[in-house]
């Protein structure tokens, strides 16, 4: 196989197949579909610059008005995040 050639099989094409955000999730990084690794980018920029992630463990993060409707809670683990994600991408 040469270096550059793309394995067969679907995980690469499913990771790049464009979805779209939908609800809650849309709220934060638009409704455009996007992979899902672009998803999971915004997301943490919207994290980031809004100074949502815990001080004393920063992979806890804490929900302001818009991630409480997507996580349905007042914070997450950034391990939990793309559980709550996925529901909301089609």
């Amino acid at each position: 196989m040469a270096k550059d050639a793309k394995p067969a099989g679907k995980k690469m094409d499913a990771l790049m197949k464009p979805l779209t955000p939908q609800g809650p999730l849309a709220a934060i990084v638009g409704s455009d579909p996007l992979p899902r690794g672009q998803v999971v980018a915004k997301m943490w920029d919207y994290i980031r610059s809004h100074n949502l992630q815990k001080p004393t463990d920063k992979r806890m993060i804490v929900a302001d008005a818009k991630l409480k409707l997507l996580f349905g809670k007042d914070e997450c683990s950034m391990f939990e995040m793309n559980k709550y994600i996925s529901t909301y991408l089609k």
